[in-house]
């Protein structure tokens, strides 16, 4: 009888017995990226807590804290006008009495093409709000992943992407990830990036969208209160799962919120 295989990814091993903090770059600080930074204490308190060295953050954004933001991001009144990023892990450090950093630009080549200087993680997260910044950051992946033998070498990017009741979280892999010789699963060393397998659907969105809103009221219009936070749930679950069971059979999901229906998106 032939029984086919389960397709799994086994975790780059690294992240599973690191040396160091693993180094993540969170890219946005909005709706979904306000409340990935609070999952990430949880995650890095967590590994911690299993003798595992955690996790060192580096939360890029360039935007201000508005009143348009309270109430649907992670801000409180008090830290309008401050930028996001600094305003978050500020706040992330005096409670885990961690240290990581705060960025205060976005996450992208500068006029003469060069890629920022803090640049390389082994994980990064996006939760941006347009097209053009995951093609961007999708170029920058791929030039730090030719810099290959460093410590902090690029091996997963998480994206986060959402419109008004519905969203997508997937997971890629940055190059190859060596994988284990397994006699139960057939194992899958490369996941494709989000901006290849579904670059012209993301295009299409970008069109059918419009620009962020100057009030909560607007931006409720455009984005369902509860569906960055849902993401988020599901999304860094995917990351924990990676980190605590060191393989996954999944690398993302469909999520629709306005009829609680979600759809896994396997690994092959």
């Amino acid at each position: 009888m032939n029984t086919e295989k389960l397709k799994v990814h086994f975790t780059d091993n690294y992240l599973i017995t690191p040396t160091n903090p693993i180094t993540v770059n969170l890219i946005g600080a909005g709706g979904t990226g306000s409340k990935v930074l609070t999952a990430l204490m949880e995650i890095n308190h967590s590994l911690i807590e299993l003798e595992h060295a955690g996790l060192q953050v580096r939360l890029w954004d360039d935007d201000i804290v508005t009143n348009a933001n309270l109430g649907r991001q992670r801000f409180a009144e008090s830290e309008t006008g401050l930028y996001k990023s600094v305003a978050l892990v500020n706040r992330a450090n005096r409670f885990s009495g961690t240290n990581w950093k705060a960025e205060t630009v976005k996450f992208e080549k500068d006029s003469l093409g060069r890629i920022p200087e803090e640049a390389r993680a082994t994980i990064y997260i996006t939760c941006v709000d347009n097209v053009q910044a995951r093609f961007g950051v999708a170029k920058i992946l791929k030039e730090v992943s030719n810099h290959r033998h460093h410590r902090d070498e690029p091996k997963y990017w998480l994206d986060f992407g959402n419109s008004q009741h519905t969203g997508q979280v997937l997971l890629s892999t940055i190059g190859n990830i060596r994988q284990p010789n397994s006699e139960k699963y057939e194992t899958v060393a490369s996941l494709p990036m989000i901006t290849e397998e579904f670059g012209e659907l993301l295009k299409q969105s970008e069109q059918e969208d419009d620009t962020p809103s100057c009030s909560l009221a607007e931006a409720l219009e455009k984005q369902d209160l509860f569906i960055n936070s849902s993401l988020t749930q599901m999304g860094c679950s995917l990351l924990w799962s990676l980190f605590r069971y060191g393989m996954t059979p999944y690398r993302g999901f469909f999520h629709n919120l306005k009829d609680f229906r979600t759809h896994p998106i396997k690994v092959a």
